[in-house]
């Protein structure tokens, strides 16, 4: 099983350090689908797994000389870094209140499966868009904070909410949106696993830990090299494919934690 987790978190992390989309969004889906672990124990080894894919990634780019937006890439990262501590307490809140780790993974999967959705009528919508080009650092930090608060309560790092909102707010080009995206994956996910080892770690197997780590900081390696020969619209075919995948996945697990598949 470990070889497994290893595999879909090398090709979500090559796919996610392609597209911005951080890896995550795909893991967490495809490993609640597997069934094998708890709810808890996936979002913290996810997060655990798109650090380690952030960072390498940020640095191939970086030596490449892709770097983020100084200014503004920095306050939206800030930002998702605080909104990730109230996204992480929220998830707490909910698994909590409703007393059934099965309602606090339909509750993700199905609100992950709308968000999505919505991203996929924006990107369909997208050459109709005009984008704005906000400059403002209060905005900034604002955008950063709700785009972190809504990656850490779904556990997915940051996923495609974080492209749209680039491109719609900030007008910026899809390989641009993907390496500031990455940058703010990198702060909200670094914050919500620091949190969770601060309250507690769930419980976990060291070897499916080490091969999914592994897996992202390959696919971290590997993802950045790619992009370098891919166009925008190779960028673009990428994310689409993603998102419909990601809806598509977060619908099934709903319904299977419901008991309903």
């Amino acid at each position: 099983m470990e070889i497994l987790y290893f595999l879909v978190c090398l090709g979500a992390s090559v796919l996610g350090a392609i597209s911005g989309i951080g890896g995550g969004v795909i893991i967490k889906p495809i490993l609640d689908a597997l069934g094998t672990m708890e709810v808890s124990t996936v979002s913290f080894l996810s997060g655990c797994t798109v650090l380690g894919m952030t960072t390498m990634t940020l640095y191939r780019n970086g030596r490449s000389g892709v770097k983020p937006e100084r200014k503004r890439g920095t306050f939206l990262a800030i930002g998702a870094a605080i909104g990730g501590l109230l996204g992480k307490q929220l998830f707490d809140w909910v698994r909590i209140a409703s007393g059934d780790a099965n309602m606090a993974g339909a509750a993700q999967s199905f609100i992950l499966a709308m968000v999505t959705f919505g991203v996929l009528i924006f990107t369909v919508q997208k050459s109709k868009i005009q984008p704005l080009n906000i400059e403002n650092t209060a905005a900034s930090l604002g955008i950063g904070f709700i785009l972190g608060a809504l990656s850490s309560f779904l556990g997915i790092g940051g996923g495609p909410i974080n492209l749209m909102i680039l491109y719609l707010f900030f007008g910026l080009n899809s390989k641009e949106a993907a390496i500031n995206s990455i940058y703010i994956i990198l702060f909200s996910q670094g914050v919500s696993v620091a949190q969770t080892i601060f309250k507690g770690v769930p419980e976990f197997v060291w070897l499916a830990f080490i091969m999914m780590v592994a897996g992202g900081v390959i696919g971290g390696t590997i993802g950045p090299i790619l992009s370098k020969h891919l166009s925008l619209k190779g960028v673009d075919k990428i994310y689409l494919c993603m998102v419909v995948g990601i809806i598509l996945i977060s619908i099934y697990n709903g319904m299977s934690y419901l008991g309903v598949l």
